[in-house]
């Protein structure tokens, strides 16, 4: 039997070929995990809530399968970000209001994971119902970045991105949308993708139709992440937004050799300041595409409606979603909370509609702009990991942003357009802290994104990071 050490380190697809290969049981790889997050949960706090009890309880029964019947995961364990509710375990949102809350059934994005044969044995953190790109909150505290603990992880996936940069998870859950999968991947050095709208199906929370928020997968690898994407997907008739799960696996996908032919790098993408050092290092790995044979070039679609649009439809989901939350618990609601809901509560339905038109027309842009590259290329964060105690980043190169949300832009302005993205490590500043690029395709175009952020991936060589000890910052 391998020793932990060395299931830890293994990739997520070396340890799905062991398990059908029953080299290796899901018991092994749940002794091991509980083993390391004894070792280092302590330091970063990504965690907080483990329900192994059950994970064995669910491997037990999984094992009693055929091999061929375990799916597509055969008993890898994975970690379920803190917002989606999981049968039978403790899952708060980050919130006081929901701190002792059990919920009786689990989301479909669960479901359907433990379906393919993911057991769960973990709750990551995130800061309170999501809001904002830094995870910390009331129940469980802060999130510490594993390159630097006095640095923040991002969020709002942050517990999920910690955990699997030091080695508490081959695959992690998470949510976006403002670039919560993208963002802590990159302060994290890890891969994270929001996926196209319907690519992974889950419980309609308040709104049928509501899109800005997307379910997606967290891993150390394109690799990892493609095969945890093919897990994650399919429809399902509760969500009727669900797409159904393509002929061609994201996984094979990613494998295929795929090359562009044109990129599109904006350090920017017109509406955002950046800082000097994350734009030089995600520029230099553009660059390398040229390597690939792929044109190189500095554009980007025409974005500049993406702040208004993104604070008022932002500001409506919130009101939504949490209106009643805000008459009923205005005491225990983080500042951030309550000035969301206020202001989607203070909408007017004409803005509401420009808001709506503003994003049609950028979608439409964008399309247009990608019948002519075939990716665009960003800084996935547009700084590198700030400090842990500052809640949001205020000012970047001199701009002094509106709110705790407008540092987001370079991520939220592609959620806008519904374009699938992936954060990808990218590099390192002179502290040592990691830079992710940002890697988007037209929508529905996964497997293209995928096979791209691979091809970097080995050009760049920073595949094999991860897993890390936390460290000091000194």
């Amino acid at each position: 039997m391998p020793k932990h050490s060395e299931l830890i380190r293994a990739s997520a697809c070396e340890s799905v070929r062991r398990l059908k290969q029953g080299e290796i049981a899901p018991h092994d790889l749940l002794e091991a995990l509980q083993a390391r997050i004894g070792e280092v949960d302590g330091k970063v706090n990504a965690l907080p809530t483990l329900c192994f009890e059950r994970a064995r309880a669910h491997a037990d029964r999984l094992m009693k399968k055929p091999a061929a019947e375990r799916g597509l995961l055969a008993g890898l364990p994975v970690a379920i970000k803190d917002l989606t509710d999981v049968a039978g375990v403790r899952t708060t949102q980050g919130s006081p209001i929901f701190a002792d809350h059990i919920p009786a059934a689990s989301d479909i994005a669960v479901e359907m994971l433990e379906g393919e044969g993911g057991i769960v044995y973990a709750k990551s953190n995130t800061p309170e119902f999501g809001a904002g790109a830094n995870t910390f909150n009331e129940v469980f505290g802060a999130t510490l970045n594993p390159w630097n603990m006095r640095r923040s992880a991002a969020g709002s996936s942050g517990g999920a991105a910690v955990a699997l940069a030091t080695g508490m998870a081959w695959l992690a859950h998470g949510t976006d949308v403002g670039g919560s999968l993208r963002n802590p991947a990159s302060f994290c050095g890890i891969v994270g993708m929001r996926p196209s709208i319907g690519r992974v199906a889950h419980t309609p929370d308040s709104k049928i139709d509501r899109n800005l928020s997307q379910h997606g997968p967290m891993a150390r690898n394109v690799e990892d992440l493609a095969l945890f994407l093919d897990a994650m997907s399919g429809e399902h008739p509760a969500d009727p937004a669900s797409l159904p799960r393509l002929k061609t696996s994201f996984l094979s996908a990613a494998r295929s050799g795929w090359r562009p032919k044109r990129v599109a790098y904006s350090a920017t993408l017109g509406i955002t300041p950046v800082d000097t050092e994350v734009a030089a290092i995600t520029k230099k790995a553009a660059a390398r595409f040229t390597e690939l044979g792929a044109e190189v070039e500095e554009a980007h679609p025409d974005l500049r409606e993406a702040h208004e649009c993104f604070q008022v439809l932002r500001a409506f989901d919130y009101a939504v979603t949490k209106a009643k939350l805000l008459r009923g618990h205005h005491a225990l609601l983080k500042p951030e909370v309550i000035w969301n809901i206020e202001k989607g509560l203070k909408l007017s339905i004409e803005e509401v509609e420009r808001a709506e038109a503003e994003r049609v027309a950028m979608t439409r842009r964008t399309l247009k702009f990608f019948e002519t590259y075939d990716l665009l290329l960003t800084p996935a964060t547009i700084v590198a990991p700030f400090p842990i105690e500052e809640r949001y980043v205020a000012e970047c190169a001199g701009k002094k942003f509106d709110n705790y949300v407008e540092w987001l832009a370079i991520a939220y302005a592609i959620t806008l357009v519904c374009c699938p993205a992936l954060s990808l490590p990218a590099g390192f500043t002179r502290e040592y802290l990691p830079v992710g690029l940002q890697i988007v395709g037209p929508p529905r175009s996964e497997g293209r994104v995928l096979a791209g952020a691979k091809a970097l991936e080995d050009i760049l060589g920073l595949k094999g990071q991860t897993p890390i000890d936390p460290r000091s910052g000194n």
